[in-house]
């Protein structure tokens, strides 16, 4: 089960991703040779129409191939190859800069738009978000906290007069108070209080802080309507993907990179906490697809995009040779840095450890 699922984010991540370059290249008329998924050698392919739909042996994205793609930069495809005038004018390279780009980007456009989908579905079921509080859950017996009076469902509101709406923020002031009488503004039901009482000291990870023995929330469990989800989904979409690109200095490729070993992990992970789970990876999964395919590496969408652009400003043509072997190289170098993730994610999970360890 964890399989099928897995191969099914995969497909579909691959295929929404390849489907925005089909799509929009067909609507800008150019002739698409072929839609892949996997890389080659192909496994299978059924030609319809003018295009071949191929299955492919290295499960580890997929493409699309547009005639002409490879001489975008040289305005020809090929010394001496002669080419019919129609086929010609619906060559990639024959097409305006504006529209390469747009075919280029569409893909990444699908992965964002898949994430806001996911996300706002998530949004409609439940999610949990700051509830600008503090609420006791539970008082622990004899504790300074139960002596006082506080009982569940009480929301403490402020410490010696100064506001706290978060958990860690009211332990900040309340810790290095070590046997110290502290005073708490209390919201009972309708009635606001104030609560005089003495921390008691405790060791907690090695060091001596001021407790008052209750247990607390700041968080409740919100459901957004149909009307609403999707404004927040994209919010949450455009915070996480600003997220991504502003830690990429910080954050390993190898938590950045999705390689088939560690999503099947991850995916069999999540299985067990149920289909919302399986949702949520498939959807931060779809943005990160975009994330690092927006990126200016050769032979990603990102690199294609950087030569269109130069072109765009420089008005001069981008020597196709020198394009196609800046892109092949960038797919070596991909091609050779998945498979030494995969090979280290796979001895992660026969070794029992995790694919993503705690930062």
């Amino acid at each position: 089960m964890t399989i099928l699922i897995f191969l099914l984010v995969l497909t579909v991540l691959v295929l929404i991703h390849e489907l925005g370059h089909f799509l929009v290249a067909r609507k800008f008329g150019i002739k698409v040779e072929e839609f892949g998924f996997g890389f080659p050698p192909r496994a299978f392919g059924i030609k319809r129409g003018e295009t071949i739909y191929s299955i492919n042996w290295l499960p580890i994205g997929g493409f699309v191939k547009l005639y002409g793609e490879d001489e975008a930069g040289g305005g020809k495809l090929g010394k001496g190859q002669k080419v019919k005038v129609a086929d010609e004018s619906r060559a990639f390279y024959a097409k305006p800069v504006w529209q390469r780009a747009l075919v280029v980007v569409a893909g990444v456009v699908m992965n964002f738009l898949l994430a806001v989908v996911i996300i706002s579905y998530i949004f409609t079921q439940g999610v949990t978000v700051p509830a600008g509080e503090v609420k006791v859950t539970e008082t622990v017996s004899d504790s300074p906290a139960a002596l006082a009076g506080l009982v569940k469902d009480d929301v403490i509101t402020k410490v010696d007069g100064s506001e706290v709406k978060t958990v860690p923020g009211l332990r900040k002031k309340i810790q290095p108070k070590i046997e110290e009488p502290i005073i708490l503004t209390v919201k009972h039901q309708n009635e606001t209080k104030d609560v005089t009482l003495t921390t008691k000291k405790e060791t907690v990870d090695g060091q001596t802080v001021g407790i008052i023995g209750v247990r607390l929330e700041d968080t409740v469990v919100k459901k957004y309507s149909l009307l609403e989800a999707p404004f927040e989904g994209t919010k949450e979409a455009l915070r996480v993907s600003w997220l991504t690109v502003t830690s990429l200095a910080t954050i390993p490729w190898a938590r950045l990179t999705s390689c088939p070993a560690g999503v099947a992990q991850l995916t069999g992970e999540a299985v067990q906490f149920g289909p919302l789970a399986v949702l949520t990876i498939a959807g931060f999964l779809s943005l990160n697809l975009a994330v690092l395919n927006i990126l200016p590496i050769p032979a990603l969408d990102g690199g294609r995009l950087f030569f269109i652009l130069f072109e765009m400003v420089t008005r001069r043509k981008v020597n196709p040779h020198l394009e196609r072997y800046v892109h092949s190289i960038g797919m070596i170098l991909i091609l050779i840095l998945a498979a030494m993730i995969s090979f280290c994610d796979i001895a992660r999970i026969f070794s029992g450890q995790p694919i993503l360890p705690s930062p």
